[in-house]
């Protein structure tokens, strides 16, 4: 009882953080994005520039679990949380395409550690039969912070200094609240599982759930940095845009939960592909109404409802797939997939924003999600540990 008093009190922990953390870069994206396309850079150097934040992410994906075995959840929580915090409020300091590029850089590389740790701390403390749940959970935190984080922009009009130094009162929070935890450690890996090969196996035994976090890397960039610019391009003003951008993320709200807690009983490949199908339509028809607000904003809330939480249900199913010493491993690759998914999309969208033919972003979107529902009837389950929530476990709580 003692225990699981613990692990929730673990758990409320680290939502207020990774809420904070959505929060953070809720703002930076599309206000950098925007004060950039504001001093005449190009779509497709602001992409690059926005893209930094990735290469950080991509850069020591690979590496992320020497640190979280040799210091624990916590320790590299923090770590990564100064280096957020750092980064945040330097942007304002310095100003320009070079200096906010590396800032950029190391916010990835923060946002990676904290990320990452929080993540797979949430996965070991839950309970299997609610594995779910508790992750549908964490993506709703995240999220709600997300969905708030743009609203900053509308500080501006205070000075360049005033979001950042709003922001900085969440992080001073933060910190205060992990200090008091104590520290734990992911589990070792068995003797049976290679060091050499573990890579491998991760992505023979799970690759389709690893397909998820790269499409909601690519969504989650697509939207963040080059939907500003097309919208404004568009003819919307940035009240506007601060008040469209969130409602993907807003959305996503409403069905994190039951989309896990649906996922626990019902599986969760099927959730994953009917959310794919769905989030498929939403993105295909938003070229068709760019001209009008509110048919943008409903379709923009309808695909975060049902793809905003496809991250955390991919990372989910590798956990149901795969042996507990893989896990780890299984988020560093999810967390590589969705580092390339945010380094792409930048670059690739901007070329697009350049042409006569700006809503192409979005149906590359919706073309790769349809192409996921697709892929998912090739898959077929294996591997040490069988799904259990493919045999429908019982909900409990």
């Amino acid at each position: 009882m003692k225990k699981t008093r613990s692990h929730r009190y673990v758990f409320v922990t680290l939502l207020l953080v990774v809420a904070i953390a959505g929060m953070s870069q809720g703002l930076t994206l599309p206000l950098l994005s925007v004060l950039l396309e504001k001093s005449g850079v190009s779509t497709v150097a602001n992409g690059v520039n926005a893209a930094a934040l990735y290469i950080g992410i991509l850069l020591v994906s690979p590496l992320m679990e020497i640190p979280l075995r040799k210091f624990g959840y916590r320790t590299t929580i923090l770590l990564g949380l100064t280096l957020v915090s750092a980064s945040s409020l330097l942007l304002p300091v310095f100003r320009g395409f070079a200096i906010w590029f590396v800032l950029r850089l190391l916010l990835g590389i923060g946002d990676m550690a904290l990320h990452y740790s929080a993540q797979l701390w949430v996965n070991a403390i839950a309970p299997v039969e609610r594995r779910g749940r508790y992750l549908s959970i964490y993506g709703f935190a995240y999220s709600a912070g997300f969905s708030f984080g743009p609203l900053g922009m509308l500080l501006v009009d205070y000075g360049i200094w005033a979001p950042f130094l709003a922001i900085s009162v969440f992080y001073a929070a933060a910190f205060l609240m992990l200090i008091p935890l104590k520290n734990a450690y992911p589990e070792t890996v068995e003797q049976t599982e290679s060091r050499n090969n573990r890579y491998l196996d991760v992505l023979r035994l799970s690759w389709l759930a690893l397909i998820p976090p790269f499409l909601y890397g690519y969504m989650e960039s697509s939207l963040n940095v080059n939907f500003p610019v097309y919208a404004v391009r568009s003819g919307l003003s940035l009240d506007w845009v601060s008040i469209l951008l969130p409602s993907f993320v807003v959305g996503s709200l409403v069905l994190q939960m039951p989309l896990g807690r649906w996922s626990d009983r019902a599986g969760r490949k099927k959730v994953m592909v009917l959310c794919a199908a769905v989030g498929a339509g939403c993105f295909l028809l938003l070229p068709l109404v760019s001209s009008q607000v509110w048919a943008m904003m409903i379709l923009l809330a309808l695909a975060g409802a049902f793809v905003g939480s496809f991250y955390t249900l991919g990372l989910a199913f590798a956990a149901d797939i795969l042996a507990p010493g893989l896990i780890s491993t299984a988020g560093a690759i999810a967390s590589i997939m969705f580092g390339i998914a945010n380094l792409v999309a930048p670059s690739v969208n901007g070329y697009f924003l350049g042409t006569s033919m700006p809503g192409l972003m979005f149906y590359v979107l919706g073309g790769m999600l349809a192409l996921f529902v697709a892929l998912s009837f090739a898959f077929r389950r294996g591997g040490p540990q069988k799904i259990r929530t493919e045999e429908k476990v019982p909900h409990a709580m």
